[in-house]
């Protein structure tokens, strides 16, 4: 069906329906250039200096990023020959990475009883860019003889792509007869239907991750973590410094409370006295 009216001599098509849909196309493009007509041209010059100040300011945002990356590179090559250092001492000291990943915050719940047993074999861990920093990075760790798997490293590689770390490689271990830690043991699977698979950390350095997820975190979240956090600084997780930072402003907290519930008394103490006279 189709209206038709005039106004101030516009004829304007109102309610068109062509197959049960509202066509409205003739009125909106009237509204359209009416809108238009009606912008401030100052309003729209205003607009155009701004995007190009906001170009400018993005081309020089990127030009830094470069150089960053740049110096960071530089650093990352001076600091190697003292990682290596670091990681000859670490290997003296007995369960130094089990000790360092339990007590980190987010890395803790990732390992299994079984798995902490397999990680006092783990000797050292490493992260290296792929040439560079903007290509990607691989983490490897690397254990002395044990009984669990057959590999002295088991890597992990993520390249980036459009900023984002996308797993490329991933060497599952080569595990021993009887000592996979990735499947449920044999009186586990009797009874009640169980998951293939069980919530071991190795099972990150899979190619293949089903969902992407490791015991409800991406595999590139602990990757970041571990470049990031625990591999800078692993003392820090060693020492337990963490928890006895938590435990000190817990002590803090303590105190303010107990210094604000003295106060309270004392001012009770003097309501009373006044209601007492």
């Amino acid at each position: 069906m189709l209206f038709l009216f005039s106004t101030v001599g516009q004829f304007h098509f109102v309610g068109v329906e062509i197959g049960g849909v509202r066509m409205d196309r003739k009125r909106a493009k009237i509204d359209e250039v009416e809108a238009l007509e009606d912008v401030d041209p100052q309003l729209v010059l205003s607009m155009e200096r701004l995007q190009e100040a906001q170009d400018e300011l993005d081309k020089a945002n990127e030009e830094a990023n470069d150089k960053v990356l740049e110096i960071e590179q530089t650093y990352m090559e001076k600091r190697r020959p003292i990682y290596q250092r670091r990681n000859e001492v670490i290997q003296k000291i007995p369960e130094f990475w089990l000790t360092a990943f339990l007590s980190h915050p987010h890395l803790s719940d990732l390992l299994t009883e079984d798995d902490q047993k397999a990680f006092k074999y783990l000797q050292s861990v490493n992260v290296e860019d792929l040439g560079d920093i903007k290509s990607g990075y691989k983490i490897t760790f690397e254990f002395v003889p044990n009984p669990y798997f057959e590999d002295s490293k088991l890597c992990k590689v993520f390249r980036y792509v459009d900023d984002a770390a996308v797993t490329d490689v991933g060497n599952a271990p080569h595990w021993k007869d009887g000592m996979d830690l990735t499947k449920p043991k044999k009186d586990e699977k009797k009874g009640k239907k169980r998951s293939s698979k069980t919530d071991s950390f190795f099972n990150w350095f899979s190619e293949h991750v089903e969902e992407d997820l490791v015991v409800g975190m991406m595999q590139d979240e602990i990757a970041e973590i571990i470049k990031d956090d625990l591999w800078v600084n692993p003392l820090k997780y060693f020492n337990n410094e963490n928890e006895s930072d938590s435990e000190d402003d817990d002590d803090e907290d303590d105190v303010e409370n107990k210094e604000g519930g003295e106060e309270e008394e004392d001012d009770d103490e003097d309501d009373d006295g006044d209601e007492d006279e």
